[in-house]
């Protein structure tokens, strides 16, 4: 699978807007430090974005664990006793980790609109290697990273909220104009991250999302095709 990262010193509602992403019920909401496509049918965003940078990543702000419902959201969004009982960790989509540089971005990563159901041994497991190795290629340089649930009709709920099979990241450097993605099954996994590296055609197939749709087609098309995560990591060793 593959990811897209980015680092902004402005806040991410100053620069939202400048990537787009289909959203397939047209409410894309814009907070101080990511954005998100909500999707009521499934009770979850379908996609967020975010710039990260080492500022967001190297700050003291602390985890603020006040999950809420996200008070933007117009049909309203799932709420944190939704998850109650249920065995599935309220995983987020924008980590905590990403969001350090204030209150203000640690404490709006805990909306309930940027979680999604995660069994507990892929949230704490695969998925957070895969949030702190992305982490770990934020130096000198800004990546986007987008990230989501693979959602579709026939999925398991509670309470009205799909339990996806699986989730993607996205990560997109444009200093060297690589991107990779990552897809990853909503399991406990001791695989290798490059194992699941993929194409962002892959993911735009199983989503039906056509991510970056405001780049030029060729552009898209160069970017989008890539899968090969030795190739991204040399990348960005040469930017740094």
């Amino acid at each position: 699978m593959k990811l897209v990262v980015i680092i902004a010193i402005l806040p991410w509602s100053v620069l939202a807007g400048h990537y787009q992403h289909s959203c397939l019920n047209k409410e894309v909401i814009d907070h101080s430090y990511y954005s998100l496509c909500y999707n009521e049918k499934h009770e979850q965003s379908q996609w967020t974005e975010h710039k990260l940078n080492k500022s967001l990543i190297s700050g003291l702000q602390t985890r603020t664990n006040n999950f809420r419902e996200d008070p933007k959201i117009t049909s309203g969004s799932a709420g944190s006793r939704d998850y109650r009982g249920s065995g599935y960790d309220r995983g987020h989509l924008v980590p905590a980790g990403d969001m350090k540089e204030n209150y203000t971005s640690m404490s709006e990563s805990f909306f309930m609109s940027n979680m999604s159901p995660q069994k507990p041994g892929f949230n704490r497991g695969i998925w957070r290697v895969l949030e702190e190795e992305i982490r770990s290629w934020v130096k000198n340089t800004e990546l986007i990273v987008l990230t989501g649930p693979v959602l579709r009709s026939g999925l398991d709920q509670i309470k009205g909220i799909s339990i996806p099979d699986q989730f993607y990241k996205i990560v997109y450097h444009p200093q060297s104009g690589r991107m990779i993605g990552f897809l990853l099954n909503n399991e406990y996994s001791r695989t290798p991250l490059e194992e699941f590296a993929v194409s962002v055609n892959e993911i735009e197939q199983l989503t039906g999302i056509d991510f970056f749709s405001n780049l030029p087609l060729e552009v898209q098309n160069k970017l989008e095709s890539q899968r090969n995560y030795r190739e991204w990591i040399e990348a960005l060793n040469l930017s740094w």
